[in-house]
């Protein structure tokens, strides 16, 4: 039985979710891994030397 109060709600994923790396080009993605990396290796050398 339907209501004839009732509304019709969607769950739905917004149409614009924000940033993902999934939307990343492969260029993209093997920059920031890059940079990444670069970041990793200046902490391990800041606490090393």
């Amino acid at each position: 039985m339907v209501h004839a109060h009732a509304r019709h709600v969607s769950h739905a994923a917004p149409e614009n979710p924000g940033w993902s790396l999934l939307r990343l080009s492969a260029a993209g993605r093997i920059g920031l891994a890059g940079i990444v990396v670069a970041l990793v290796w200046a902490a391990t050398l800041a606490v090393i030397l």
